[in-house]
């Protein structure tokens, strides 16, 4: 019998969850057991999983569960040196050159594990089956526009939170622009026919900020793209692969601009792809802006699990996605699960 053990997340401000308890029952349905640690932080409360037929094991249990249970999860795992025995589903940004990740690979090596990276789920035309783009576009834009009103009062961004909900979020950013007056910055986003470029927009236009939408076509040319810094607020939406152009040369910094604030959602500033090239370092909840320039000022907005701001929405948009697959648990050397152990084998190699 598969068994799918659903770990807690260990990092602060992770509320989300891969799995809910709908989906858990339907799981048992199809003859898959699920058990669920304890979470001081998961969105969803723990009765839920139980009162769905999970079995419930304390948290941070997860290294002494059985060794064929399939260890699923959302971010990244503790920061130590630990072998890894058993298969594990989660994000693992491992596989782009990421000092961390290279930690993480040596530890299943050590181990004799597999990790089936949710990165590199994907089906047969290379597309992911799920993902937190939309939501991850839409917080990062929210947080760009936080930057933005706080520069605009003389000052740097505070901490950020979760929100209950999307209209809290949205409440919240209203608010703090009316203070302001009509002042409003434009963007300029890349990536906007993606999921997360969508989930970007829908939040700009929400808050009445003016948008250029680019994607393929415009970025065709590989650069440079002085445009970018003729806008308030620039966000990359796309993903740091190879052949990705540079949008932020380090020479933006000093250069003539109307760029203020630059939201890095797809945040992978460790990466040799980075199209940004004016910082070097992710920014945290408590701290979202990394400031790069004084004079004129430039703060980088880069939190890497910014769907957590919308734990509510976020997980119940990603385990809609990923169930269908998660029923192929029993299958894990075909298909999309096929696929991803192809990736992590290339990578161990």
């Amino acid at each position: 019998m598969v068994h799918l053990w659903v770990r807690s997340e260990s990092r602060a401000h992770e509320e989300r969850v891969g799995l809910t308890p709908q989906g858990a029952a339907r799981l048992r349905v199809a003859g898959i057991k699920v058990t669920v640690e304890q979470s001081a932080q998961r969105i969803i409360p723990i009765a839920e999983y139980a009162a769905a037929g999970c079995a419930i094991a304390p948290e941070f249990s997860w290294p002494d569960a059985p060794r064929d249970a399939i260890i699923f999860g959302l971010k990244e795992l503790p920061d130590d040196d630990t072998p890894l025995p058993h298969r594990h589903i989660m994000f693992g940004h491992a596989y782009k050159g990421q000092p961390a990740g290279k930690v993480l690979l040596d530890r299943f090596r050590a181990g004799g594990g597999v990790l089936y990276d949710l990165e590199y789920l994907t089906d047969a035309d290379g597309r992911r089956v799920a993902a937190f783009g939309y939501w991850a576009g839409y917080a990062g834009a929210a947080v760009a526009l936080m930057c933005w009103m706080a520069q605009q009062r003389g000052g740097i961004a505070g901490p950020v939170q979760a929100y209950p909900g999307a209209h809290h979020m949205l409440a919240d950013l209203q608010q703090g622009l009316v203070t302001l007056g009509a002042a409003r910055p434009t963007a300029l986003i890349i990536g906007a026919l993606g999921r997360v470029g969508t989930g970007a927009a829908d939040l700009c236009q929400a808050m009445g900020v003016a948008t250029t939408k680019w994607d393929m076509a415009e970025t065709a040319s590989g650069g440079p793209f002085p445009q970018v810094l003729t806008h308030g607020i620039f966000l990359n939406c796309i993903l740091a692969r190879p052949g990705t152009p540079v949008f932020v040369p380090a020479s933006a910094r000093v250069a003539a601009r109307d760029l203020s604030v630059i939201g890095d959602i797809a945040c992978d500033p460790d990466s040799d792809f980075s199209p940004i090239k004016v910082y070097d370092r992710t920014t945290t909840w408590d701290a979202p802006a990394l400031r790069v320039q004084d004079a004129p000022v430039l703060d980088v907005t880069a939190i890497d699990n910014l769907p957590s701001m919308l734990p509510a929405e976020s997980s119940a948009d990603f385990a809609g996605q990923l169930l269908p697959h998660l029923l192929t648990l029993d299958a894990l050397d075909q298909g999309t699960w096929g696929r991803a152990r192809a990736c992590f084998d290339r990578a161990v190699a």
